[in-house]
């Protein structure tokens, strides 16, 4: 996935495919390995002093330190208060974070939940300690222990921010205001050319999720658990839409400019680009009927991190109220402290983003790497995992 410069994409490794399938059912409280897979590090019982330094893999716009605009900066504020001296990294998609984080070079990485359950099973990130990150308590109780940022209802992370897949269309063209996605699927060569779409093999969810309620036969239930049958149908679905489609976007910046120009009318978008088009761009965004798929980043420790004890500090500092609202307000999305709303500079950002709003986030099928182990609990049939997926991609991309 790619956001805030390029965002979520992937392409998987044979290694990266036997490494997911050691992971096994979606549970209450994240997923349970099949026994195949053991971590391969723990969690601390304790931290000692600091080492003084921390280094950071991290989308762009979660680590700003102030050098890339001087009056955006929560890094300074940690370094002044922890004396861990931070040094950080910018990966474009979560296939670039999965190989980054192999090399050993980083204690913390943000990851997306199409990455997160593949680092767990590849073995390069631990279990976290929550108990030693006094400000988990102050995160909202819905992020926590989910299929992305836990394993056997052990936790591998901290949750950062989350955020929807919302349709934009442009209002002038787009008529009447679309309430359905069969505005970009079945009914996209009403715009031939205009719609775009998001540029990864996660995309896909989208197709099955639709499906759902479109094509109750295939019986769809998790828009990451798709057996061949099924995501056989969701490809065709979307090789239907491919001759409609304008752009493919990862890069946030190009999507805003297309819906500026008149280029795209209608497609997915995040609402960091709704908030981001010129005055007068008669583009809205909504919520359609049959729901949404999204995100919801989760702060990671590797599991051979140089210098664990500031990565703990680290992971504490991020999930305070205010270093959670500096972060998230600056990208775009909801925060995850409780208490962060109080720290926007903005005071429509929580509202604008449903911040806190456990049945809105109900409704979003937040990405999560699809495995062979059904994670909406089959056991009579092998599920698609995220290497089939990214076949299928360039398959429908052509």
């Amino acid at each position: 996935m790619n956001r805030h410069a390029p965002h979520r994409n992937s392409r998987l490794t044979a290694l990266t495919g036997l490494a997911i399938a050691s992971i096994a059912l979606l549970t209450a409280c994240g997923t349970t390995t099949s026994g195949a897979t053991k971590p391969t590090a723990s969690a601390p019982t304790a931290l000692g002093a600091n080492e003084g330094a921390v280094s950071i893999l991290a989308w762009p716009g979660y680590v700003e330190d102030g050098s890339n605009d001087p009056t955006v900066d929560w890094v300074s504020a940690f370094q002044d208060e922890t004396g861990c001296k931070v040094t950080s990294k910018t990966y474009g998609t979560s296939d670039e974070a999965f190989n980054l984080m192999k090399t050993g070079d980083y204690d913390v990485v943000a990851a997306s939940g199409d990455a997160s359950l593949r680092l767990v099973a590849a073995g390069d990130v631990a279990p976290v300690n929550t108990d030693l990150i006094p400000n988990y308590a102050g995160i909202y109780d819905f992020l926590k222990l989910q299929a992305w940022n836990s394993v056997d209802c052990v936790s591998y992370g901290i949750p950062h921010g989350y955020g929807a897949n919302l349709l934009m269309y442009n209002k002038d063209v787009v008529t009447p205001a679309p309430t359905s996605w069969d505005v970009v699927f079945d009914k996209s060569s009403a715009y031939k050319g205009k719609v775009t779409a998001y540029d990864s093999p996660i995309y896909i969810a989208d197709a099955a999720m639709y499906l759902m309620k479109h094509q109750p036969d295939l019986g769809i239930k998790n828009p990451y658990a798709l057996d061949e049958k099924q995501l056989a149908a969701a490809v065709d679905l979307l090789k239907q839409q491919r001759p409609n489609i304008g752009e493919y976007w990862s890069d946030y910046l190009k999507s805003v400019q297309s819906f500026e120009t008149g280029d795209t009318v209608v497609g997915t978008t995040w609402k960091v680009i709704r908030n981001s088009l010129a005055a007068g761009t008669a583009a809205e965004v909504t919520v359609p009927s049959e729901g949404v798929t999204g995100w919801s980043d989760t702060w990671m420790i590797a599991s051979k991190a140089a210098h664990p004890n500031c990565a703990y500090v680290w992971l504490n500092y991020i999930a305070s109220p205010k270093a959670n609202a500096q972060a998230t307000e600056y990208f775009g999305e909801a925060p995850s402290n409780q208490k962060a709303c109080e720290f926007m500079t903005d005071p429509n950002q929580c509202a604008t983003y449903h911040a806190g709003d456990a049945d809105y986030a109900s409704k979003i099928w937040y990405w999560t790497t699809p495995i062979a182990k059904c994670v909406d609990g089959r056991t009579d049939v092998t599920c698609t995992d995220y290497a089939a997926w990214t076949t299928a991609w360039q398959e429908i991309k052509g």
